[in-house]
């Protein structure tokens, strides 16, 4: 049996990842949680560790066969925009202290949540080759997406110690289960459900011009890209896109969530409020050839999946209109 610890286990992508694999009997999981609290599932251990100290960071993977690190400092646009530290700085320290950790211990492979903000906006789906460190981002993205690229290059190098396999994920804009759904701290995705799911005046609001470009993936299917690089990765280092490989203006994402809610409301856009005006698309072709990776769940069944859910757990704490 494989021990894996998984990092961030009470985020979006760290308990989906400790859901599914705690449900099967190959793993013993381990649930690494800082702030937030521990939540129950009888195959899942805790540890309680704050992974900017070096000597939390070797007690939660001591043992660890596999590491999962999706801990990370995430926010919305406004957030983004208005402290873009937040964003970097305990990111920088908790990737540092936890690479070096899993060469020194011998961790036998480490999974490794990047994401897509450094390439360059384009409509046209961009491949892991296709990043160009000539072409300025946009500001919001520049401070985090260099600290990406810096940690895949150290991912890289750490894997070329020869210790530990790595693999680093280039995901897309990720939702379903267990993500962000306050308008304060959530996402577009996540704060678009609450808005259209708690509309009282017939209604919502979107920051933006709904013009921006995002490429959609469910959480479930990024897990089965997790599952795919543990199982099918021989290099010792792999760095793959995972995505739809499409990206779908704001607003007409917006107009499917209110249809698979069955409300009518109105979609108003306030340009003066904070976005970031980009647009991304992946190319995922070397997952599917290298890990026989593809995305399964279509948009409109992953909105239908995400509506119901939310309806279930009331993740705000909304009383739903």
């Amino acid at each position: 049996m494989s021990r894996i610890a998984i990092l961030g286990a009470t985020g979006f992508i760290g308990r989906n990842l400790a859901c599914a694999f705690a449900d099967d009997p190959a793993y013993a999981v381990v649930g690494v949680r800082h702030r937030r609290p521990a939540w129950d599932h009888p195959r899942v251990a805790w540890i309680h560790a704050d992974l900017t100290n070096d000597a939390d960071v070797t007690r939660a993977l001591s043992g660890a066969d596999i590491v999962f690190h999706a801990a990370a400092a995430t926010a919305g646009a406004g957030a983004n925009v208005a402290d873009p530290l937040a964003l970097v700085v305990d990111n920088q320290v908790m990737n540092a202290r936890v690479f070096a950790a899993a060469h020194r211990l011998g961790v036998k492979h480490m999974v490794w949540f990047s994401c897509s903000i450094m390439y360059a906006s384009s409509a046209e789906p961009r491949r892991e080759t296709d990043y160009d460190p000539s072409v300025p981002l946009h500001p919001a993205y520049r401070g985090a997406g260099a600290t990406k690229v810096y940690f895949e290059r150290m991912a890289e190098w750490y894997a070329g110690l020869g210790k530990t396999k790595f693999t680093a994920l280039r995901h897309s804009n990720v939702y379903g289960p267990h993500d962000k759904y306050d308008l304060g701290r959530s996402h577009f995705f996540g704060a678009t459900v609450t808005k259209v799911l708690t509309a009282r005046d017939g209604r919502i609001e979107l920051w933006g011009a709904g013009t921006e470009g995002r490429d959609m993936i469910h959480v479930d299917d990024l897990v089965a890209a997790v599952r795919a690089a543990i199982a099918r990765q021989t290099g010792a280092f792999g760095l793959y896109n995972i995505g739809a490989g499409e990206a779908v203006r704001v607003g007409e994402i917006a107009q499917r969530i209110v249809r698979a809610s069955g409300r009518k409301l109105d979609v108003a856009y306030d340009a003066t409020k904070p976005s970031i005006p980009v647009t991304i698309a992946l190319d995922c072709a070397r997952a599917r050839d290298e890990l026989g990776w593809r995305p399964a769940i279509g948009r409109d069944e992953g909105i239908a999946r995400t509506r119901d859910w939310w309806r279930t757990h009331r993740p705000t704490g909304e009383v739903p209109a």
